[in-house]
This record gives structure tokens, C-alpha cells and sequence, in this order.
């Protein structure tokens, strides 16, 4: 289940991150919202590894996908990262040499003010909170910068959602990043994923537990967030993958085929599969924080108010990485391309190559090792 987080830091408290893989939170002040809206206190939870150095030349902001949290590495932790491949002492994005912060998204469920925080009444926001925007999260991880003594980037890396958020760092404060890394994500979410991005709200939104998004205190919707995961993990995974894995295959001895009645069947290898990753993921994740940030990934668009997109990206001065999964079904390759093309200068598209699908930006990172060092990482990127 999710944990107590610790308790968060007043505005104006000066920050000395001690200790690598450390999860703290820094309460930063009220926050206007894209969209009109109002934070009256705003706090984000985040974590850093390595030491800032004198000239503050060696700043790496990395950011986490949809349901992911700040813990990208191991550290003094003692927990396993999502990215422990590329970010630790040695790796590509050396903890030895950079100083490296990562962050949970406002309105997540690990520390940053989300639908669960309490709103100034003392109840929890629940269907009060505000919709959030890429950017909003990206103004309120600047504020958080300040504090940290981060003027400017030495590079913004992300995958998923972490690559449009990544995006928005170099184009909303573009004297700010240096270099910019956007791993299997796009300018832009496309129909396609708007519509699974619709499908996964409604199953949370139909399940009578939501109440509207103020079922704290009350039963959560675990069936309607678990329905949630399994459409989503399917976009996760290739086809491929989930045939070569289970192809018709039964669970244990239960025959899916033959019940005179649908409702007697045994399941398919497969069902159990989805079933186990919903599972996990309802242990682990609140309900409303799913519904907030898959609309505000579903709202990403790098272009819009700044004309077309080449107009957009001409307003960074960030040098760009842009990787894709080659088997990647829910941000296409070619939508990588696309982004690539309108970014200035010649910016190449790296591949990494798996039968996994979208989901390789975790588990093959380290196919981007190399190219990672020559482009940002090696002797400081330079």
C-alpha cells in the first residue's frame, strides 16, 4: 500500500538534500494553473542522488512515466529504481559525477499535492482538485529548482510521460536546459492515445465506489482502477510479446474453452497476466492521481497557444535526443520521427530494439547507453 510520506518542508526552507534515494518533500507555495485554476499550497516530493557541484553545471532532472514515482535509483535507499540501468555510480547518468533530481508529477500519490492532499477545508480534494496540466507540473518543478539551487539543467531526460514532460521543460524555460532527452513519447498525444486514454477514465469512472472522485474514507474503486491497468498494460506490450509469452495457453488446469455457461470458464495464461498487473497496481496507486494524470497527458500538446509545432520547438535552445521503441504500439516510431523533423537542426531518431513494445524504455534502457554517453554524458556531454 502506499506510504506516509514525510512531513513537508515550509516555503522558504533552504534545501540540503542528504543522502541518495531519499524521498522529501518541499512545500513551495500557491500555484496558478494553466487552465485558471488555483493551488493555494503546492508541495512536491522528490529525491536526488550525487552533490551539486560549485558551478551548479551538473544538474540532471529525470522524470517518471504515467503510475511511476521519483525512486529512479537505488541510492542509500536500499530499493530498487525504475531506472537503476542508466542512473547510479557508474552508469550512464553517473551519480559519482551529477547530481541528479527526480520528482513526482503534481498531482500524483507519492508526496506532491494530489486529489488525496487536504484542501485547506481539512478534507481531502477528492473531486475538488483542479485539472493539471504537462506545464503546470513543469512551473511547479521549476519552483522546485529554485529551492534546490538549480538554475539551469544540465539535462532533462524522461520516457513516456516523463518524455512530454521533459519537452515542456525545454520549450516553457528554454534558457534552462541545456539538453533535452524524449524517449519514447511524442510533440504531441495523438487521437489514438486520447481514446485509451478515454477508456481507461471511464472504467474508473463507472466503478459506483468513485463516487465522483470522493470515495476517501469509504471502499476505493480497485475494479475500476484495475480495468484501468489491464487496457493500459495491453498498449504496454507488443503483440508479439504477449503471444510469444502465452499465445492460447491455460491457467494451470482450468480449460477456457467447453463451459456450458461463459461465467464457468477457466482462464487463459494471458487473463491471469492482466489480472496480476491490475493487481499490483491498485496496492500501490490512488484512483483520482490516475484520473489527473492521464488527462493531463491526454491534454499534451507542445505546440499548442505557440503557433505550429516548428514555431514551438524553435523557441528551444536545448540540444535534443529523441529514441523510440521499434515495436512500440502506443507512441509509434513514426511519431517520433515527425518530432525529430520539426526540431531545429538535424536531430536523429535512436532506436531501441525489442519484441517487449512500449514498455523497453524501462527494461532495454541500456541499449541507449552508448549513444547516451557520446550525445550528453560523456566528459560532461561536451
Amino acid at each position: 500500500m502506499i506510504t506516509s510520506p514525510p512531513a513537508p518542508l515550509h516555503p522558504g526552507t533552504p534545501v540540503h538534500p542528504s543522502g541518495d534515494g531519499q524521498l522529501r518533500i518541499t512545500a513551495l507555495g500557491p500555484l496558478t494553473l494553466e487552465t485558471g485554476g488555483e493551488l493555494p499550497e503546492v508541495q512536491l516530493a522528490y529525491e536526488t542522488w550525487g552533490t551539486l557541484d560549485a558551478e551548479g553545471s551538473n544538474a540532471v532532472l529525470v522524470l517518471h512515466a504515467l503510475t511511476g514515482d521519483s525512486h529512479v535509483a537505488r541510492g542509500d535507499s536500499g530499493q530498487d529504481g525504475w531506472w537503476d540501468t542508466l542512473v547510479g555510480p557508474g552508469r550512464t547518468v553517473d551519480t559519482d559525477e551529477y547530481f541528479v533530481v527526480s520528482v513526482n508529477m503534481l498531482g500524483g500519490c507519492y508526496g506532491s499535492t494530489g486529489p488525496a492532499s487536504l484542501a485547506p477545508d481539512g478534507a481531502p480534494w477528492g473531486s475538488r482538485f483542479p485539472f493539471v496540466t504537462i506545464r503546470d507540473s513543469v512551473r511547479a518543478e521549476a519552483l522546485l529548482a529554485d529551492r534546490l539551487g538549480v538554475h539551469r539543467w544540465h539535462s532533462v531526460i524522461g520516457g513516456s510521460m516523463g518524455g512530454a514532460r521533459a519537452l515542456e521543460w525545454a520549450l516553457t524555460h528554454p534558457g534552462r536546459v541545456e539538453r533535452c532527452a524524449v524517449i519514447a513519447c511524442t510533440a504531441a498525444s495523438s487521437a489514438e492515445q486520447i481514446a485509451f486514454g478515454q477508456a481507461q477514465l471511464q472504467a474508473i469512472r463507472l466503478d459506483p465506489a468513485y463516487r465522483g472522485g470522493d470515495y476517501y474514507g469509504g471502499a476505493h474503486p480497485v475494479a475500476g482502477l484495475g480495468l484501468a491497468r489491464r487496457i493500459a498494460h495491453i498498449t504496454y506490450r507488443s503483440e508479439h510479446e504477449l503471444e510469444a509469452r502465452f499465445g492460447r495457453a491455460e491457467q494451470g488446469t482450468e480449460r477456457p474453452f467447453g463451459a456450458v455457461l461463459p461465467a464457468d470458464r477457466g482462464r487463459y495464461q494471458v487473463e491471469s497476466y492482466l489480472d496480476h498487473q491490475a493487481e499490483k497496481l491498485v496496492d500501490r496507486f490512488d484512483a483520482n492521481s490516475y484520473v489527473i494524470l492521464t488527462e493531463a497527458l491526454m491534454g499534451h500538446d507542445a505546440a499548442r497557444d505557440r503557433g505550429s509545432l516548428g514555431a514551438a520547438l524553435a523557441g528551444s535552445t536545448s540540444e535534443f535526443f529523441v529514441a523510440a521503441v521499434d515495436t512500440d504500439r502506443l507512441y509509434l516510431p513514426e511519431q517520433s520521427e515527425r518530432l525529430a523533423a520539426a526540431l531545429p537542426g538535424h536531430v536523429p531518431v535512436h532506436v531501441i530494439s525489442s519484441p517487449v513494445g512500449h514498455d523497453a524504455f524501462l527494461t532495454e534502457i541500456r541499449q541507449l547507453d552508448a549513444r547516451l554517453r557520446t550525445a550528453f554524458y560523456g566528459a560532461r556531454g561536451t
